[in-house]
């Protein structure tokens, strides 16, 4: 089982407000993946995570849209004394190490690159990369991304 089955599960039951096996699921993915990824985010169908998921940190009141891919080592969370979080939306890949920070907004079939640490809005359709993400490419499709 990799860990986006394991949020499956948890979400699901955290939905039927189920209790405590929730937080027995985030507990143990926690302790099989050294990830911290909350049964109440929000994941559209088809997220992926790569090698399993290994050292992902998300926030609990982020969104997540159909189709993405999530590398290993991403933190996706909030800024202090700011009250909103990061949103992604549909087809994005976030590649290994990635940090997304703050009130953000990522567009669909956005890439951001290996490392990258994105602190703005990413509109939709572009390649990011860099500290802080600067938009490299843009207007590029899904197909591209699948081949990227």
């Amino acid at each position: 089982m990799n860990l986006g089955k394991f949020h499956k599960l948890a979400h699901y039951l955290y939905l039927k407000k189920i209790p405590l096996l929730p937080k027995i699921i985030y507990y143990l993915q926690f302790l099989l993946f050294n990830s911290s990824v909350p049964y109440k985010c929000r994941f559209g169908e088809n997220v992926k995570f790569a090698y399993g998921g290994i050292g992902v940190v998300i926030h609990e009141r982020t969104t997540i849209g159909d189709n993405c891919l999530i590398g290993q080592g991403i933190t996706i969370g909030g800024k202090s004394k700011i009250y909103e979080v990061p949103q992604i939306g549909h087809d994005v890949y976030i590649a290994a190490g990635a940090r997304i920070i703050g009130n953000v907004k990522i567009g669909n079939n956005v890439v951001i690159g290996a490392n990258a640490v994105v602190v703005k809005d990413v509109p939709d359709g572009c390649i990011v990369a860099g500290i802080p993400a600067k938009i490299i490419k843009t207007g590029i499709i899904t197909r591209e991304i699948e081949e990227f």
